[in-house]
């Protein structure tokens, strides 16, 4: 079966845009906009070298002018806290008197029991008082009273 040239480019392009979706970075879809380039010379009945000429320099375009703007706008990283991070900044409840003399303390919250100390070390804070948790250090969260 014999396919027009501008065909294959146009699949070439689509085959560019089902690949970006499934990767990051924005790289693959400059090509597909180079690809479309070669179909629209293709079209107009261009040789082949205008047809390669024509996908390096718009997908050399897209990179320069359209993944910076793609990447700016659609592509933010938010820091999204997880796991004992999420937890800094919250309220929990004294189950165990926290106590640095004597090494006690513990704190409930989200129906998990933490390891607490107080942040400032005179502290002595009773059972039933609500804390905030302003840090952690590895799985021992460092509590301050209401």
């Amino acid at each position: 079966m014999f396919l027009i040239p501008w065909y294959i480019w146009l699949i070439v392009a689509i085959v560019c845009v089902i690949v970006e979706i499934f990767t990051s970075g924005f790289a693959v879809i400059c090509f597909s906009f180079g690809a479309a380039g070669a179909a629209v010379c293709a079209a107009c009945g261009l040789s082949f070298a205008w047809q390669l000429a024509a996908l390096t320099l718009f997908s050399a375009l897209a990179f320069v002018f359209v993944r910076p703007f793609i990447i700016k706008h659609l592509y933010t990283k938010k820091e999204v806290k997880t796991n004992a991070d999420a937890l800094i900044g919250r309220t929990a409840r004294v189950t165990e008197e926290v106590n640095v003399a004597q090494n006690t303390g513990r704190v409930a919250i989200d129906g998990d029991d933490w390891k607490a100390v107080a942040q400032n070390a005179e502290d002595v804070i009773p059972v039933g008082q609500q804390v905030e948790i302003v840090s952690r250090e590895s799985i021992i969260l460092i509590v301050s009273p209401l």
